[in-house]
C-alpha cells in the first residue's frame, strides 16, 4: 500500500549538506572520475536540482545509481505563516520528526534569511522565547544549508542569479547558539559561500553569538563572516541574569575577543545587539556606559525593541527612551539604529522563535576538548507548532 504522509520516508541520505570533499569521495567510491563531483556540485548548489533525472550532463546509469542511494531532499515544510509586512516563517520538520523555524525578512529588492542552528537552544537567555525550549539536538550541515535551499526553491532563485537576488543575505540568528554547533554551521556556510554554487559573499553573512569566547577567533580566521554579539547589558551582574553564558565568559573577556576578531575592520564592523527592556537596561547611564565599553572596537549597534511572547517577564522600552538611548550612542560616534520589528504578528521577530520539539531523555550532552556541548540525542516532537498557535 502507498505510504501515508505521516510515515517515515526511506532512510536514504540526502546529498544536501555534502561539501566538495564529500561529493568527491562519494563519486570516487562509485567508480566515477573526479570531474563528476564538480558536475554534481553544479547541479545541486548552482542549479538547485531536486531530482537526479534533471542532471542531464550525467550518464543515465549514474543518475539511476545516485537515485538508488541518495535523495536531494530539503527539510519538509510543516507549516508556513506570512506576516502583514511580507515576512515569512517556515516551521521545518526533519527526518527524525524534530522541528525548527526559519524566517525570511524581505526588503524592497533584497532580503535576509534568518537560519537556525539547533532544535531548541543550549542557552536560557531570559528575554528570548527560544531559550524556554531546552536543547534537543544540533542541526546537521545539510539541515542548515537546506533552510537556504528551501527558501530559494520557494522564490524560484535557481540557477544562482549572477546579479541582484531577493535572498541576498544570511543571518545565523535563528534558533540555537551557532558556536555550540560550530563544525556543522561552518560547513554549511562554506557551501553557501562557494562562488561556483550558492555564491553568497561572506560580506553578506552575519553570525550571531551570545558570547562563546573560545570560538570567536576561529570564526574570524576560518570563515571571516560578519560577527554579531548579543550583548544586552553593560554590567556582569545584569548580563549574568539576562544572558547566563556571561557567568562563564564575562563581558571583559567577550569584548577582548571582539577586539582580537581577525575579520573586523571599518568596512565589516562588529554588530552589538542590544534588546531594549523597559526599566532594565535602557537608561541614559546604560547608554553612556555602553559607548565606553566598546571603545576601540570597529562596531555598530542594533537596538532591538523587545518582542513579546507568551509568559515573558519583560516589556519593551517606550519609543522616547529608545530614541534617547540611540542619540547618546550616535553622539559618541556610533551607528545605532532602533530596529523596526518585522514579523511580530506571526511570532517571527527577533527572540520569538520556538518549536514544539522535546528532548527524549535527560542524558547529558558530551563535551569536546574545548568544553563546547556537542550533539545530543534526538528528541521526539509533538505535532502542534507552539509558536504558530500563539501568533
Amino acid at each position: 500500500p502507498a505510504a501515508s504522509d505521516d510515515a517515515p520516508s526511506p532512510a536514504l541520505p540526502s546529498l544536501i549538506g555534502f561539501d566538495r570533499d564529500d561529493l568527491a569521495a562519494t563519486l570516487a567510491a562509485m567508480g566515477e572520475p573526479g570531474f563528476r563531483a564538480r558536475q554534481v556540485w553544479h547541479w545541486i548548489y548552482h542549479r538547485g536540482a531536486t531530482d537526479f533525472a534533471a542532471m542531464t550532463t550525467l550518464a543515465k546509469d549514474l543518475r539511476s545509481r545516485l537515485a538508488t542511494a541518495f535523495t536531494l531532499q530539503r527539510p519538509r515544510v510543516a507549516s508556513e505563516l506570512r506576516s502583514s509586512d511580507r515576512s515569512r516563517k517556515w516551521l521545518l520538520a526533519f527526518e527524525d520528526g524534530n522541528q525548527a523555524e526559519t524566517v525570511f525578512i524581505p526588503e524592497e529588492d533584497r532580503g535576509a534569511l534568518c537560519m537556525s542552528s539547533q532544535v531548541g537552544c543550549t542557552l536560557t537567555c531570559a528575554f528570548c522565547h527560544t531559550g524556554t525550549q531546552r536543547l534537543v539536538r544540533n542541526l546537521s550541515a545539510g539541515e542548515i544549508i537546506g533552510q537556504l535551499m528551501l527558501a530559494r526553491d520557494s522564490y524560484g532563485e535557481w540557477p544562482t542569479p549572477s546579479g541582484e537576488r531577493l535572498l541576498s543575505n544570511i543571518v545565523m540568528m535563528g534558533m540555537g547558539e551557532p558556536l555550540y554547533n560550530y563544525d556543522n554551521v561552518a560547513k554549511a556556510l562554506r557551501i553557501a559561500m562557494d562562488p561556483e554554487g550558492i555564491a553568497i559573499s561572506r560580506r553578506r553573512i552575519t553570525l550571531s553569538t551570545s558570547g562563546v569566547v573560545p570560538l570567536i577567533r576561529r570564526v574570524g580566521e576560518e570563515l571571516a563572516v560578519k560577527l554579531a554579539i548579543s550583548l544586552h547589558a553593560v554590567t556582569d551582574e545584569l548580563r549574568d541574569e539576562l544572558v547566563p553564558i556571561n557567568r562563564k565568559y564575562p563581558i571583559a573577556e567577550l569584548l577582548q575577543a571582539c577586539r582580537d576578531y581577525p575579520a573586523a575592520d571599518n568596512a565589516r564592523r562588529i554588530t552589538f545587539e542590544y534588546v531594549m527592556l523597559k526599566g532594565i537596561n535602557d537608561s541614559p547611564a546604560d547608554a553612556r556606559a555602553l559607548a565606553r565599553l566598546v571603545a576601540g572596537i570597529p562596531c555598530k549597534f542594533n537596538l532591538i525593541p523587545f518582542n513579546p511572547w507568551p509568559g515573558a517577564a519583560f516589556a519593551c522600552s517606550d519609543e522616547a527612551t529608545m530614541a534617547a538611548f540611540a542619540a547618546i550612542l550616535n553622539n559618541a560616534g556610533y551607528t545605532a539604529p532602533v530596529r523596526t520589528p518585522r514579523g511580530r504578528d506571526i511570532m517571527a521577530a527577533c527572540g520569538q522563535l520556538r518549536s514544539a520539539s522535546l528532548r527524549a531523555s535527560r542524558s547529558r550532552r558530551p563535551l569536546d576538548v574545548a568544553g563546547v556541548p556537542g550533539q545530543t540525542t534526538a528528541g521526539e516532537t509533538r505535532s502542534e507548532n507552539t509558536a504558530a498557535e500563539s501568533a
